[in-house]
């Protein structure tokens, strides 16, 4: 990996990764921590902190309610954070140097690469510039057809604002919404559970937001190139198998509980909604403190497989669950390769994923272990509570707001390592070395 030289400094391009949003997050809390931001009073720094955490983490967990605990100014400086967290402050910043008609360093080429997780710089601008108009349309795309719906709702420049706020926030995956102004305190989407626009609308939101820019760059050359990369087709299938599995699973578990008041059609758009959303959306129009603890169970199971690389969300990735799938199925059939749409993957590849999810999975289990000692909650409201912070789900039992100092700490902590990613994280922070000149003796070992 190469290092780039800043100011003397020679950092590798997860660090420097690791060091933006840092930075994105200590400009958000003192932002967040000004009197203007705050509606109730001057927010305390370990709140800033948090909120400005899950904005640039695209998280959506929150201990103040965005409409009712925050100012216009407040709600705009989570916004802005979300924004940059969501797209990454690196294509943002590649977006001033265009506009400004800037040469693109090879350097920012690097950083670019790293941050859409690209195997090299070959067109790595034109995917950029492909990544920021596509997010533009889409979100403007969004942010009218939800200002049409809350006209009826609210006033036209009220209604205008919702659109652009809630269509940015569900695109980027973030999960913040503004109707504890309109319907109580973290009410969510709970009052449009039957509406079809504000359900379907959301639903591509996290969608397209969901399944990465390359796919989506890909989707759209389709035409033109009529074939799709395996990446495209590993990440659309997973996604496509665990949103209709989870929305059958959900209405299955549901549909004589929280699905009960429910007419057949909302039945059928709740379910697919709250598929979906574990999986880094964050806004949900059921109750999750109501749902059943076998629901409560399988939305943790999505929230940890999470969305797909270089986009939005977070958790271990589609392609990595999928790739697991396949290495287990290759295993069991007594095959030497894992296959996947007829192309071998490389070992290399089972081993990053193998990496990816132990890491996870002892981050979590870590993190849950610690939380119940120092929160008053039941074990399956703390582990909800870790793993939604991991994945950046930003769905939570509602213990969110009751979490202590050291709680909170706890899950800054988790929403910033499940935003960068735990193997993103652990090449920042390991020490460079060279090659190793020797190879250690093969050993056996009895497994299973």
């Amino acid at each position: 990996m190469a290092n780039l030289s800043y100011g003397g400094l020679h950092l590798t391009p997860p660090k420097i990764l690791a060091l933006g949003f840092i930075v994105l997050i200590i400009a958000g809390t003192v932002l967040l921590s000004l009197p203007i931001s705050s509606a109730n009073g001057r927010i305390s720094w370990i709140d800033a902190l948090f909120m400005a955490t899950s904005a640039t983490c695209v998280t959506g967990l929150a201990v103040i309610d965005t409409g009712t605990g925050l100012t216009t100014f407040g709600q705009i400086v989570l916004l802005v954070l979300f924004q940059f967290g969501g797209l990454g402050f690196v294509t943002m910043a590649t977006l001033v140097t265009l506009v400004l008609n800037r040469r693109i360093s090879l350097k920012e080429r690097l950083l670019l690469q790293e941050s859409m997780n690209q195997n090299s710089i070959q067109g790595i601008v034109l995917l950029i510039r492909r990544v920021l108009i596509y997010s533009l349309v889409i979100q403007l795309a969004g942010a009218s057809v939800l200002a049409l719906r809350f006209l009826k709702d609210m006033p036209a420049g009220k209604a205008i604002y919702y659109g652009i706020f809630h269509s940015i926030s569900i695109f980027n995956n973030a999960g913040f919404d503004l109707f504890g102004d309109v319907h109580g305190p973290f009410s969510g989407l709970t009052r449009y559970a039957e509406d079809p626009v504000v359900n379907i609308t959301a639903i591509l939101l996290i969608f397209l937001g969901g399944i990465g820019f390359i796919v989506l760059s890909d989707v759209i050359d389709f035409r033109k190139r009529r074939r799709l990369t395996l990446h495209s087709k590993v990440v659309l299938w997973t996604s496509l198998i665990l949103i209709a599995a989870g929305a059958a699973l959900f209405f299955w578990l549901e549909i004589y509980h929280t699905l009960r008041p429910l007419h057949p059609g909302g039945k059928v758009m709740a379910s697919f909604l709250q598929a979906l959303t574990p999986r880094s959306g964050g806004v949900t129009t059921i109750d999750i403190y109501k749902l059943r603890e076998s629901t409560q169970f399988l939305i943790i199971l999505l929230m940890f497989i999470g969305a797909a690389p270089g986009s939005t969300g977070g958790g271990v990735k589609v392609t990595t669950f999928a790739l697991l799938i396949a290495a287990v199925y290759s295993r069991i059939r007594g095959k030497e390769d894992v296959v996947l749409f007829r192309h071998r993957l490389s070992k290399e590849n089972v081993y990053r994923a193998i990496t990816m999810t132990l890491l996870s999975l002892l981050l979590v289990m870590t993190a849950t272990m610690l939380l119940s000692i120092t929160e008053k909650a039941d074990f399956l409201a703390v582990m909800f509570e870790a793993v939604s912070a991991f994945g950046t789900s930003g769905l939570t039992m509602g213990l969110t707001t009751e979490l202590t100092t050291i709680g909170k700490i706890l899950i800054i902590i988790l929403m910033f390592m499940g935003r960068t990613g735990p193997l993103t994280l652990a090449y920042a922070l390991r020490p460079t070395k060279g090659k190793e000149l020797y190879r250690h003796p093969e050993g056996h070992l009895m497994i299973g």
